[in-house]
């Protein structure tokens, strides 16, 4: 049995923790790295004291469930809470120093925003969702996109 490369082992994280999204409707997990260390991780969920979709039913908008915060922004959001810097290093694009989310679906634009303006460098992604921008934007901020399907 071969070993995982480094981004198949942090995506299997990063699909182990979609396991906790508390919304039938898409289950997606987040996985926030530097060096070869977990940083943070998070899972689409519900908004902190509120009922779970599973539980209380969606709220939809434009055939979206609007009421969880997206994997992507509750890593954001967990590293934040716990003054954990995810912020890519420095400019040299050293493998040590850029920080990297893995998540298990493409993030939304307004995620991606997230990413970006958080320091993330590197974006890893299972399943493709929605937003062709983010390639556009990604490549104009010096962001790079890896999306495991095409390994």
């Amino acid at each position: 049995m071969s070993r995982p490369t480094w981004d198949d082992y942090f995506m299997n994280i990063a699909k182990q923790a979609a396991t906790r999204s508390t919304c039938e409707r898409k289950h997606v997990g987040a996985v926030i790295v530097r060096d070869k260390t977990i940083l943070s991780t998070g899972y689409n969920g519900s908004i902190r004291g509120m009922p779970h979709c599973d539980d209380a039913g969606h709220m939809m908008e434009n055939d979206h469930c609007v009421a969880t915060i997206h994997a992507e922004a509750n890593s954001i959001i967990q590293a934040a809470k716990h003054g954990v810097n995810i912020n890519s290093i420095n400019s040299d694009n050293n493998e040590k120093d850029v920080t990297t989310i893995y998540t298990t679906a493409s993030p939304c634009w307004s995620c991606f925003k997230l990413i970006a303006n958080s320091g993330i460098k590197r974006i890893v992604f299972g399943e493709f969702y929605r937003d062709q921008r983010i390639f556009d934007v990604s490549q104009k901020i010096g962001i790079e996109l890896v999306d495991m399907t095409k390994k």
